[in-house]
Formats: C-alpha cells, sequence, structure tokens
C-alpha cells in the first residue's frame, strides 16, 4: 500500500474523479468518498453505475459499518448524530495520482466529521491496478492523544450479471465452509438474537433475487477470507480480504448488482446502548496507532 508520495506524483485537482489504468484495465474514483465508480477490464464493466435503485457503486464505509441504534453513537458519556455506515463516503477525500496505475485518496477529521465522531485520525485509501486486478489498501491513524475506536469497510456492488445474458446460474463460492445461519436484521437495521437459514450447498451459495430479496446476509466472524462471485459462463470476480473478519451480500432485486461487502465491525444489537468503545467489534486504537487492511479484488476469466 502506497502510504508516502512516490517520485512523480501529481495531487489531483479538488473534486476531480481519478482515473488509471493498467493493460486494458481502468479504474475511476471520485474524490467525494474515495469511491470506486467504474472498474473496467477488457472493455466490460464490473461496477454497478449507481441509479434510482441505489445511488452510489462502492462507497468506503468509516468511522462505523452499518447502523447504529437511534441515529447516535455515546462517547465519554454524550451522544453524536452518525448515519448510517458513517460519513466518509459523503466527505471530499485530498487525492495523490502516484503513478499511471495507483493513487492514494486522504480524509483527515474536520469541523464535519467532529460533529458526528469526536476523534482525530486519518483515513487513507490506495488503489493499485492491475490488468486484471485491483489493489485497495486501507489506513487508519489515530491523531487524539485518547483511545480511538473504529470500524471500515468496502462496500463495492458488482455488476450481475456481468458476463452478458441474465442474472440467472450465478453463485457466490465460499474459500471455507460456512454457517448456513445468518442473522436476522430487524427493520430498523439492527441486528437481533434470531437468525435465518441460508441454502448454502457445501461451500457453494445459488444466487437468485428471491434470494436477495430480504436484508443482507451477513457472514460475520466468516471462515473464508476469499469469495468468488461466478458467472453461468465460468467468469469470476473474486474477493481476497485481509483483515476484515466479516462479510455480507446485499441487493436490491431486480436492480443488476450484487454488493460483496468486506467489514471489520457491523450494526448494533437492537438492545444496545453503550459507548462506542464498547460496540461489538469495534476496533481500537492506541493514541498515534496506525492499522492497516487490505482488498483485492481479481477478475478471473471463464477460459483462462
Amino acid at each position: 500500500m502506497v502510504s508516502e508520495r512516490e517520485p512523480n506524483s501529481v495531487a489531483a485537482p479538488a473534486g476531480c474523479d481519478v482515473v488509471i489504468a493498467a493493460g486494458d484495465a481502468s479504474l475511476r474514483v471520485c474524490a467525494e468518498g474515495a469511491e470506486p465508480i467504474s472498474w473496467m477490464v477488457g472493455g466490460r464493466e464490473l461496477l454497478w453505475q449507481a441509479g434510482a435503485s441505489w445511488p452510489r457503486s462502492s462507497p468506503v464505509l468509516f468511522p462505523i459499518v452499518g447502523r447504529a441504534r437511534n441515529g447516535r453513537i455515546k462517547v465519554d458519556g454524550r451522544t453524536y448524530p452518525i448515519g448510517v455506515h458513517g460519513f466518509a463516503a459523503n466527505e471530499m477525500f485530498s487525492a495523490t495520482v502516484t503513478g499511471p496505475s495507483s493513487a492514494v485518496f486522504v480524509l483527515e477529521d474536520n469541523a464535519s466529521t467532529r460533529a458526528q465522531y469526536p476523534f482525530a485520525f486519518r483515513l487513507e485509501l490506495s488503489y493499485r491496478l492491475g490488468a486484471r486486478d485491483l489493489e485497495i489498501g486501507v489506513k487508519v491513524r489515530n491523531r487524539s492523544d485518547v483511545t480511538m475506536p473504529y470500524a471500515v469497510g468496502l462496500h463495492p456492488g458488482f455488476a450481475w450479471p456481468f458476463a452478458g445474458g441474465t442474472a440467472d446460474g450465478y453463485r457466490v463460492e465460499f474459500g471455507k465452509p460456512e454457517n448456513p445461519f445468518v442473522p436476522v436484521i430487524d427493520g430498523n437495521g439492527l441486528f437481533t438474537s434470531g437468525a435465518r437459514s441460508v441454502p448454502l450447498g457445501g461451500r457453494t451459495l445459488a444466487l437468485s433475487h428471491d434470494l436477495m430479496a430480504r436484508e443482507a446476509l451477513c457472514f460475520l466472524n466468516a471462515n473464508s477470507d476469499t469469495v468468488r462471485f461466478v458467472a453461468s459462463s465460468g467468469d469470476a470476480i473474486a474477493v481476497k480480504t485481509d483483515g476484515f473478519p466479516h462479510l455480507a451480500l446485499w441487493a436490491r432485486p431486480p436492480a443488476p448488482f450484487l454488493c460483496i461487502e468486506s467489514w471489520t465491525g457491523h450494526g448494533d444489537p437492537d438492545d444496545f446502548d453503550g459507548e462506542l468503545a464498547q460496540k461489538p467489534s469495534m476496533s481500537l486504537l492506541a493514541p498515534g496507532a496506525s492499522r492497516s487492511h487490505a482488498i483485492r479484488w481479481r477478475f478471473e476469466p471463464g477460459d483462462a
């Protein structure tokens, strides 16, 4: 992951989309939210191009993942309003193009973020594009003089179908066997103590609009660090993670996308009323400390 400017790096104009390329692949990232909005390989668009069903393509989630109960977090007894998945997706990042196939985006705390999350931080997203893959680095640094709780995630919506034809015959293949029961999420987006079954056949989940019509399928503390989104043609998008213990699948049928989300944390339990640092699955950073997470997306042609 790039954390410092490299020789010949260029700061992108404020508010500008950044485009990087490698071979016949290209990536377009919006400075608002450091959000990838187009990933093309061989002329094929692999990301959902936003739209009425969901006006995003691949938002970055920080400093929480999911919903906070009553839309608030509590720090040292004081409450702060915060939206679903935090605020990073709506903040303007500074962007630096570090080479023809790499770029770095940085967000530091400001008056807007401190009104929602009272910590000084630096959030860095790095993108390195290859001919068939994309490496994404996430680095969080605590610039506060107190311990900082945080969660981070990526929420890419991949085109479904991405290999032409219809959405029929697509599946998700997990790298390891997974629990065939996922949490029930209530109407407020909070995690209940209930569970529901999903039709896993070994390590394979056959996809359908009916299956994805309810809330997200959340595999908390997943066994797999790699999943493959596979078309009936055999073409696949593989997602490999390092430092993201949770996996979620989400869609809004019949809109043509499937989100394969990687999380370090998750939404509040429906009865949670504690401090942010006590929220399940939050990461705690000591003053001055940093932590890195990584994701790789890879397009795998079926005839390879």
